[in-house]
């Protein structure tokens, strides 16, 4: 069963009303890969009545009425990614293709999509249910943030979009406690009964920010600079953004609050705790349907189920913490593994259907070769705030776990052309997501075993690495690694050859760059040319240009010109200079 999406299927269900609409600026694919999808398992699955409205037409109330009006509120995400990024490229051209949009034309998803859709709801339903805002989109942008596409300081979305609540990071827990909030105080006020406290309860949902005309005590709080100061000063700006990143972590953040304006404060509670890993195995053992909702299927091809359909995931976060990344502070910096025993069931499930040819896409996470576990300090008492797990070099306490990893993979290996009673046949089980090989030449114990199984058995011809850079500098900008001349990475690909050669494979390695970072000029995309010419010997494919994402280190320093320590960078802002750079690596 799908979540539904239309009123013939609320009168096949003989649901008279639903209890929560969520509205999504991807189609609507049933999959735990898709946020919406998940938000709307786990509310389906603890009793609650949820629909889905994807890529609602904007100009007409013909796809946001079709539902009707929640009971308990409305829940908007811009989809898999902040709708600028979907729509524009680095060099700000409109993107012409959408591969979570049916037919694959980019026609669907507006720019500000939660602005926008919270202008739709209020057009179209006065005085409605509550507005609650997710997604990428709504995490990046929750408090004051560089935006790229305007070149200036946006205050929190929140406020541009005139929403009730503002749900942050993995939002599991945080949207179940608020629909269970908002039914007890709907059954309150329906029986007259008025003794729950709506104000005192939101108060104690962490993963949540919302405005307040007054500063609660229930949290220990930091304050912000005020909007108006980080748009008077860049140091005030810095300072914002440092203490807003600095406090991400469930079991070491303190709650924020930041005055927008004279008689207002943004709100934000301290982050949602971590899912255990019972938790996350039952949020990912729910019932998928691993396709794209029949109502907008039959609209044309949504290229990105071709990736999604057969992956697992099978850990959230990642600990790499590049300062041009925006995992770590919507997913986390801690990971979140599942257990090898609800991936085996998962990919049991998915090979006894009639559809499954015999291949897994992808068994992964943000960075695959982290699964398996984390720092035991980081998972006891949070992140360290004066040091990061990976940079500048990796932290002595933190362990290796590629046998963790190899655990997972043995248990696969034995499900592997396997039939019985339920037919099940899984032929090969791909890693498309990109690893670190950094882990892998610092794991002396684990790390060529590692590389060994995933050439042998789990390569689909070619493995994803992300270097990024090689210049020392640039890389240090980055939040990469140092690794003086690229050892490390020169030393992972003779092993990769060596292995291939053993083996009898012909497989290669593909290469991810990155060109107009904070601190790259001319000269060190030249550099990096020349590196990829002596010691690659290929012609690299996979460039892409710098966009600086909202709060994000690297959008901090793009906006400020200077680095972390106040040193004046070269910024290149130019677009046509930004194309140039690039192109002279080719």
């Amino acid at each position: 069963m799908f979540i539904p999406t239309t009123k013939e299927e609320l009168i096949k269900l003989n649901w008279k009303e639903l209890d929560v609409i969520l509205v999504s600026g991807d189609t609507y694919i049933d999959s735990s890969y898709i946020g919406v999808s998940v938000i709307g398992r786990v509310l389906l699955n603890a009793g609650f009545r949820v629909g889905i409205i994807a890529q609602p037409a904007i100009d007409s109330d013909v796809d946001i009425k079709r539902l009707g009006e929640p009971k308990l509120f409305w829940g908007i995400s811009s989809g898999s990614m902040d709708s600028m990024v979907a729509n524009y490229t680095a060099l700000l051209k409109k993107r012409k293709q959408d591969d979570f949009t049916p037919g694959t034309v980019n026609n669907k998803r507006p720019d500000r999509a939660l602005i926008v859709y919270c202008n739709l709801i209020k057009k179209y339903f006065k005085n409605s249910v509550p507005i609650i805002l997710g997604g990428v989109e709504a995490t990046l942008r929750r408090f004051s943030h560089y935006d790229y596409w305007s070149d200036k300081l946006k205050r929190s979305i929140l406020l541009d979009s005139k929403a009730d609540l503002l749900v942050y990071g993995m939002g599991e827990k945080a949207i179940l406690e608020l629909a269970q909030i908002f039914r007890k105080f709907r059954e309150c006020r329906e029986s007259g009964n008025n003794y729950l406290n709506y104000s005192d309860e939101l108060k104690r949902v962490r993963g949540i920010l919302y405005t307040a005309k007054e500063v609660p005590t229930t949290w220990e709080f930091l304050e912000l600079p005020s909007h108006q100061s980080v748009l008077e000063s860049k140091e005030s700006f810095a300072l914002m953004f440092d203490q807003f990143y600095m406090n991400n972590d469930p079991k070491n953040a303190k709650a924020l609050y930041q005055a927008c304006d004279k008689n207002r404060f943004l709100i934000q509670n301290p982050p949602a705790l971590h899912l255990t890993t019972s938790e996350l195995d039952s949020i990912y053992e729910l019932p998928y349907q691993r396709d794209v909702h029949p109502y907008y299927k039959k609209d044309g091809e949504v290229r990105a189920l071709n990736t999604i359909k057969f992956s697992i995931t099978t850990h959230r976060g990642c600990y790499g913490e590049c300062n041009f990344c925006s995992i770590n502070l919507h997913q986390g910096r801690t990971i979140l593994s599942r257990s090898i025993d609800s991936i085996i069931r998962e990919i049991t499930q998915i090979a006894s259907r009639d559809d499954f040819k015999g291949y897994i896409s992808d068994l992964g996470g943000a960075t695959a070769n982290m699964y398996g576990g984390d720092c035991a300090l980081k998972l006891e008492v949070g992140g360290c705030k004066n040091k990061r797990c990976l940079f500048p070099q990796k932290c002595q306490k933190m362990p290796h776990f590629h046998h963790q990893q190899l655990k997972l993979l043995e248990r696969v290996s034995e499900i592997k052309d396997v039939n019985d009673v339920k037919n099940v046949k899984v032929k090969k089980v791909f890693i498309s997501s990109g690893i670190r090989y950094d882990l892998v030449v610092s794991d002396e114990k684990f790390g060529i075993k590692y590389l060994k199984k995933i050439i042998k058995d789990h390569t689909s011809g070619q493995l994803k690495l992300a270097p990024e850079h090689i210049d020392e500098e640039v890389l240090k900008l980055m939040g990469k690694p140092t690794d003086p001349g690229q050892k490390m990475l020169l030393q992972f690909k003779k092993s990769f050859e060596d292995i291939n050669k053993e083996l009898g494979l012909k497989q290669f390695l593909t290469y991810y760059f990155m060109v107009c970072y904070p601190g790259c000029n001319d000269q060190n995309a030249l550099n990096l040319k020349s590196f990829i010419k002596k010691n690659m010997k290929f012609t690299p494919e996979q460039v892409q240009i710098f966009t600086p994402l909202p709060s994000t280190y690297g959008s901090l320093m793009y906006y400020l010109s200077s680095c972390l320590d106040s040193d004046h960078i070269y910024i290149e802002k130019n677009l046509k200079e930004k194309e140039k750079q690039k192109m002279c690596l080719f």
